[in-house]
């Protein structure tokens, strides 16, 4: 378990070789538009020092990470909605992502041609952000038109979504996303069903050059200036850097990383913002000598962590026996944590923690 995340962001603006860092892909990577012709999908372990701190303690057969999922489609342009570039052809890919990387090009490179002949950071991400908005909104009216049809022949309970539709036709017309028009349970719900791209919580990424000129700083600060208005996050990768590191062995990354003052490489940095973005947080369990990492929403009781495992743990669950993650390496073994009292017998009503490891005891 982990999180799927699209990839989105001009032609040229990064993103396949962010694409390529993050999933040590090989997506073909040129200095213009159009080069990614074919959405490409990439899935990667999620980086996770306590999975690798529990199973040197546990010693484990197997170790399985949770995971992120990743797709790359072509650039968007002005116009794509209206069948220009790419893009748009690939949105459908993106619609059942739990985020949006949206990748804004803030290094220069003369053999890159950018939008306009000239960086933008605003601009560019207007530009995205007004074509995903448009596709939304041919969604939105063909739902319209199909539940007006249902309404006129007198299907009633049609109404209320109905006028959950135009509140969003509207909003998405005078350029709201989505994500901001409806907080309330049924609305929310029904903007799952829907699938709208604006519907999904947006994380930035500033791509930038290894060499940090300060045209390059200018350009970042102005990716971080509209995503604070959006109450979005920023993260700042170093993309062709990254790309490079994923043909290291891990210490020579490690010794590169440190050459660069970075304290972690994009991917990590990524997924902890993804994480944080989407409220996730992981909990491990070992089974027949299997160490798993799992990812959940904050606040998900313990009955719904094991119906993640699988179904039947739900429908059977007793109980959970818990214990925390810096409670198990203080301890050495699962053996001392039960002597010392550390692991908790919990009940149905139990919220998951980030960092348990839990033993679920269920009845078939």
């Amino acid at each position: 378990m982990g999180f799927k995340c699209g990839i989105v962001g001009l032609p040229n603006a990064g993103k396949s070789t962010i694409f390529n860092a993050l999933t040590a892909g090989k997506a073909e990577v040129a200095p213009y538009p159009f080069s990614t012709i074919h959405p490409h999908q990439g899935i990667v372990p999620v980086p996770d020092i306590r999975l690798k701190a529990i199973s040197q303690l546990t010693l484990p057969k197997k170790i399985t990470s949770a995971i992120l999922e990743v797709w790359d489609i072509a650039g968007l342009v002005k116009g794509a909605s209206k069948g220009e570039g790419l893009g748009n052809q690939f949105l459908s890919y993106i619609r059942s992502v739990d985020a949006l990387i949206h990748v804004v090009r803030c290094f220069e490179e003369e053999n890159v041609s950018s939008e306009g002949g000239r960086i933008n950071p605003e601009q560019d991400i207007e530009i995205v952000n007004t074509e995903l908005l448009l596709a939304d909104l041919e969604i939105i009216s063909r739902r319209i038109n199909k539940i007006e049809k249902l309404t006129r022949l007198g299907e009633a309970q049609y109404r209320e979504e109905l006028e959950l539709l135009k509140q969003i036709e509207s909003g998405l017309n005078n350029g709201i996303p989505a994500r901001k028009i409806l907080s309330d349970e049924r609305g929310l719900k029904e903007l799952k069903n829907l699938q709208l791209i604006t519907s999904k919580p947006v994380l930035y990424v500033a791509n930038i050059s290894e060499k940090k000129t300060l045209q390059e700083e200018s350009y970042r600060e102005k990716v971080i200036r509209v995503a604070n208005q959006e109450g979005a996050p920023v993260v700042t990768i170093f993309g062709k850097l990254e790309a490079e590191l994923e043909e290291l062995e891990e210490e020579e990354r490690k010794e590169f990383l440190q050459e660069y003052g970075l304290k972690q490489s994009g991917l990590e940095a990524l997924v902890e913002a993804g994480y944080r973005l989407l409220r996730l947080i992981t909990f491990y369990t070992v089974v027949s000598k299997e160490l798993r990492a799992w990812t959940v929403v904050e606040g998900t009781k313990a009955p719904e962590a094991a119906g993640i495992i699988h179904s039947d743990m739900e429908k059977g669950f007793i109980k959970a026996e818990v214990i925390h993650y810096q409670d198990f390496i203080a301890a050495g073994s699962i053996a001392v944590a039960r002597e010392r009292g550390l692991i908790n017998s919990e009940g149905r009503d139990y919220v998951v923690q980030d960092g348990d490891i839990i033993t679920f005891r269920f009845n078939l």
